[in-house]
């Protein structure tokens, strides 16, 4: 028969090192937008530049979206 062995050490936290996380100290506004850059590793104007631009393309949707994600996170 085969022998069974168990760690009896502590369980270990789950390392998250690429999670969403609000970048406020490098950000304008709640750092929604420092944060998607950091997360998805683009320039923060390429996200800046996308949330103007669905701001006036989708009649101020993305302006909810942006709150919500600044309300949400962290």
């Amino acid at each position: 028969m085969s022998q069974l062995r168990f760690d009896d050490s502590a369980p270990r936290p789950i390392e998250s090192s690429r999670g969403f996380r609000l970048d406020k100290v490098h950000g304008k506004i709640m750092g929604v937008c420092s944060g998607i850059a950091n997360y998805f590793n683009v320039d923060v104007t390429l996200v800046r530049v996308a949330f103007a631009l669905g701001t006036l393309l989708g009649f101020g949707s993305a302006v909810l979206v942006y709150l919500l994600i600044g309300l949400i996170a962290d």
